[in-house]
């Protein structure tokens, strides 16, 4: 259990597992760049019109912030002036798409641009195209990874039987869509930094004290995302995973509607078919609350934090939902060379690590530095 203190909140990351009965695979990750691959699944395509130019790259070694820099060098625009969908690590092979204000130019520009970027900067351009809108974060619909864990604590055909049982186990249950380490930081740092921002009222007054916005929203969002796997955790433990509670907030799978809960009876067999999930907290002045027993939890949750709505409204976090189920139907395993090699998409939003962790089953650290999307 990795548990730490800061003021009188005591930190908790220990999270459970919903596959805990099976055994995992066990090993390691990120031997170098080819075993850690990320694609982004579009929102839209870009229509072929527009003043944005939309260019599809693929990169190893940089950043989504360093490409972003670097395209707004080589066309000689603000660097405000370039837009990308979510930001990717440097420690991985990403694919994703960046948006570029160009204004009114012709096709030769847009097919000369592939190659204009290429001289400039390390990266593979597969694509460019106009769009009439600039990219934003968030304009995606999810993730495709191709990971490959090594160092397997089995022989690779054991591994598989392994990872197989856990993912029929998974696709039955759903994925709890827990946040990440790297949201909450090496052992929990970015709560404690974002706890001590929260509970110290001179400290969001006083400028000389307060990191930058970026770090800042950075640091109060981890406290969020804290106590959001605290819920799940709770709801997990206490046997409502597999149940709507009366009074939760639920959402439409398919298309995102929310939902009150007014009928157990009524929505669970819904639920059990995977078309609708309960959210989870993002606590906050503007959060949809849910009421009876699932209110009741999400009340104990907020108050075991020593948190409270006030304060949260005070550092400027509105609040909001988040998924508390994900369903699993793009996901296999197969042995090669090198490991193990798991292929699965999720929703924006979602961390990889969540999954990767039911597959090996390692609690160790071992997932800390694993790259992930930054919402």
């Amino acid at each position: 259990m990795t548990m730490t203190t800061v003021a009188s909140l005591e930190i908790d990351l220990t999270l459970p597992f919903i596959s805990g009965d099976l055994p995992g695979v066990g090993g390691s990750l990120r031997a170098s760049t080819d075993h850690f691959v990320v694609e982004e699944i579009p929102l839209y395509e870009p229509s072929g019109e527009g003043q944005h130019l939309y260019v599809n790259i693929t990169k190893e070694g940089l950043t989504s912030r360093d490409v972003e820099m670097g395209l707004a060098r080589v066309f000689g625009i603000a660097n405000r002036d370039v837009g990308s969908a979510g930001m990717k690590d440097k420690h991985a092979r990403t694919t994703q798409t960046f948006s570029l204000l160009v204004s009114h130019v012709d096709e030769a520009f847009v097919q000369a641009a592939p190659a204009r970027i290429a001289e400039r900067l390390p990266v593979t351009v597969n694509w460019a195209r106009l769009h009439k809108n600039k990219l934003k974060r968030g304009h995606l619909l999810g993730n495709r990874f191709a990971i490959v864990i090594t160092d397997l604590a089995v022989p690779p055909l054991e591994a598989v039987a392994r990872a197989d049982a856990i993912i029929v186990a998974l696709q039955e249950r759903g994925l709890p869509n827990f946040y990440g380490p790297q949201r909450l930081g090496r052992e929990g740092a970015n709560v404690q930094r974002g706890a001590e921002l929260l509970r110290g009222a001179e400290l969001l007054r006083n400028k000389q004290h307060v990191p930058d916005r970026w770090l800042r929203n950075l640091l109060l969002a981890s406290v969020q995302s804290y106590l959001c796997n605290r819920y799940l955790t709770r709801r997990i433990l206490d046997g409502n995973y597999d149940t709507l509670l009366l009074g939760d907030i639920a959402k439409k799978v398919d298309t995102g509607g929310l939902f009150e809960v007014a009928d157990v009876e009524v929505e669970n067999p819904r639920y059990t078919a995977q078309e609708i999930s309960f959210t989870a907290p993002m606590y906050g002045p503007d959060m949809w609350a849910a009421t009876g027993p699932s209110g009741s939890l999400e009340a104990e949750v907020l108050t075991a934090s020593g948190f409270s709505i006030e304060q949260m409204a005070k550092a400027h976090l509105t609040g909001t939902r988040r998924m508390g189920r994900l369903r699993l139907t793009d996901l296999a395993v197969e042995a090669n060379a090198e490991g193990l090699l798991v292929r699965f998409s999720l929703p924006k939003g979602a961390f990889a690590t969540t999954l990767l962790r039911e597959l090996m089953k390692n609690d160790d650290g071992t997932l800390a530095s694993v790259p992930e999307e930054d919402e």
